[in-house]
């Protein structure tokens, strides 16, 4: 499954290990959020993000987000991610965070990159302009 392949068997969720084979089965889009706690425009981003999330999911569009941290200790990532409700890579795992940023060309945060679900394929690396411009989440298509 490409998901798996992309982030893992799994991934960090609020109640300890999520398989993210099911995140692949239930969602249409997942959003990868690279960011950390002591980006300014990052903290800015993060509650504008948590909205977006928040109405798509409560209008049945199948969207999740992935946290992946620019950190650079465990705890201050384990805090930052308590005041988010979606998913994430374990901190622990920096070679997966660089092969991610690499592979998308993240340069700087914070940056969403969507992909599809069920294929992994690149749907944009601009997901802050589409959290402004696409307010209904249209992008959100199975």
């Amino acid at each position: 499954m490409a998901l798996v392949e992309l982030l893992g068997a799994t991934v960090t969720g609020k109640d300890g290990d999520v398989n993210v084979a099911d995140v692949a089965a239930e969602n249409d889009v997942v959003g990868l959020y690279f960011s950390a706690h002591w980006c300014p425009p990052c903290r800015g981003f993060t509650p504008v993000l948590s909205e977006y999330h928040a109405k798509l999911r409560a209008a049945g569009k199948k969207f999740q987000v992935v946290f992946i941290s620019s950190d650079r200790e465990e705890g201050a990532a384990k805090d930052y991610y308590s005041s988010m409700p979606w998913l994430m890579v374990p901190f622990s795992d920096r070679a997966r965070k660089e092969t991610l940023g690499s592979k998308y060309g993240v340069s700087g945060i914070p940056t969403l990159v969507l992909v599809n679900a069920k294929t992994s394929e690149l749907i944009t690396k601009e997901g802050r302009k589409v959290v402004s411009e696409d307010p209904e989440g249209n992008f959100c298509k199975p």
